[in-house]
């Protein structure tokens, strides 16, 4: 482990912003004849080793896709164990990030919560404030599509209102209608699970994201999973679609 730090730290520039889809968690479960509920309860000891070792490898923001709008869909029983397990989560937690560090954000449709969660989720960004170490932004109820559409609607508004005319909106305009609005766009996203696609999420900020797919069920990804992740995004040639001067 310690030799994938040291490399890390040879290599020069360690992304600024990682994002990750944590998949897998149903599937981990389910190869073990266990309830899918205990595979996401799994799943939370690898958001805390993940949070970790992203302090230790010096990544600025990680940005964890934790609920998408879709998965309001799922049954009901499941939903409800996601619900309390980000509870427990955010209540467990909160002092272990706060001494770390590490200042929370939830971005999402967070209206669409129980007041349960709501509130469990609003103490632990309220506890962490300040933290300069880590910013750690949880995504919750988000969905990239809906992200966009409720984009449109606030500058269709500002339109409507005569605060714009349609010609002045450019791409600083609609990134600031964002719920990351205040975020750099990932430098580097990791999947967990073999699954090659982006799931609807951050479909704006993933344009010139550099992409790492590993087969690693998110219950096992570990410190070593993410230091390899960094180490794989330090081989890449970033050109942002231009190319290099002869």
């Amino acid at each position: 482990m310690a030799d994938l730090l040291d490399r890390i730290r040879l290599n020069g520039d360690v992304p600024a912003h990682v994002a990750i889809i944590m998949d897998g968690n149903g599937r981990w479960a389910a190869e073990r004849g266990l309830p899918r509920h205990l595979g996401h309860r799994e799943g939370m000891k690898s958001v805390r080793e993940t949070i970790s070792a992203a302090v230790e490898s010096g990544i600025d923001i990680l940005t964890m896709f934790a609920f998408s709008t879709e998965n309001w869909n799922r049954p009901r029983q499941e939903v409800t164990a996601l619900m309390r397990l980000l509870q427990h989560y955010a209540r467990r937690e909160s002092d272990e990030l706060k001494k770390q560090g590490v200042e929370v954000h939830v971005l999402g449709e967070l209206d669409r919560m129980d007041e349960s969660t709501r509130g469990a989720v609003d103490a632990i960004v309220a506890d962490t404030r300040g933290g300069a170490a880590l910013r750690l932004n949880l995504m919750i109820s988000y969905g990239g599509r809906e992200e966009l559409i409720r984009s449109a609607r606030l500058l269709a508004e500002r339109v409507r209102q005569g605060e714009i005319a349609p010609h002045d909106i450019d791409e600083s305009m609609l990134e600031a209608t964002l719920f990351t609005r205040d975020v750099p766009s990932p430098d580097l996203l990791i999947r967990t699970s073999g699954e090659c696609r982006i799931s609807n999420f951050m479909l704006w900020q993933l344009a010139y994201t550099e992409l790492h797919i590993t087969p690693v069920y998110w219950p096992d990804f570990g410190r070593a999973n993410l230091f390899e992740a960094i180490l794989d995004y330090q081989s890449r040639d970033r050109r942002f679609g231009r190319v290099a001067s002869s």
